[in-house]
């Protein structure tokens, strides 16, 4: 049985709708403020579901547009996957060797240039290494690299699958 690719976009899209929905439910009703690396993993959450539902409306009839579709979603959960693979590694310094707290993300963005708010957030700070909440023994960054690992190469999956 072969996965229409319009299907696969609709699950790409409905995973990214699950996975923002949830990050929301967790700021919104269970009080957990997120840190700049979370945000940013958000982002290209976002950015993958934005080019999964490009493509389910377009449909394409060719097969490049259909990669360059599936690459573009590919790229955005691959930011996903590399901020929170950068989460996960923050969070497992010794405490000794965490970076100390930093400004939040609203005023970075407001007194600097983007590419230092990158540098800035990407260098992660005190907050970013907090564990708020786990899961089965493992925190929400570790959780949500397994999410984006999944979502990652079913984008590959569709970048090199035979329409």
């Amino acid at each position: 049985m072969q996965l229409s690719y319009r299907l696969v976009n609709a699950i790409l899209l409905l995973c990214s709708i699950i996975g923002m929905s949830f990050a929301l439910y967790l700021e919104h009703y269970k009080g957990l403020e997120p840190c700049p690396l979370c945000i940013f993993q958000r982002v290209g959450l976002m950015a993958m579901g934005l080019f999964a539902l490009i493509a389910l409306i377009h449909n394409p009839a060719s097969n490049v547009m259909k990669r360059i579709y599936a690459a573009l979603a590919g790229l955005g959960i691959l930011w996903s996957a590399g901020v929170a693979t950068r989460h996960v590694w923050i969070q497992h310094l010794p405490p000794d060797q965490v970076p100390s707290c930093g400004p939040g993300l609203n005023y970075l963005v407001d007194v600097l240039p983007w590419k230092e708010v990158l540098s800035q957030v990407l260098t992660g700070s005190g907050e970013c290494a907090k564990i708020n909440w786990s899961f089965l023994g493992q925190s929400l960054p570790v959780w949500s690299l397994a999410f984006f690992s999944g979502l990652l190469l079913v984008s590959i999956w569709q970048i090199f699958r035979r329409y």
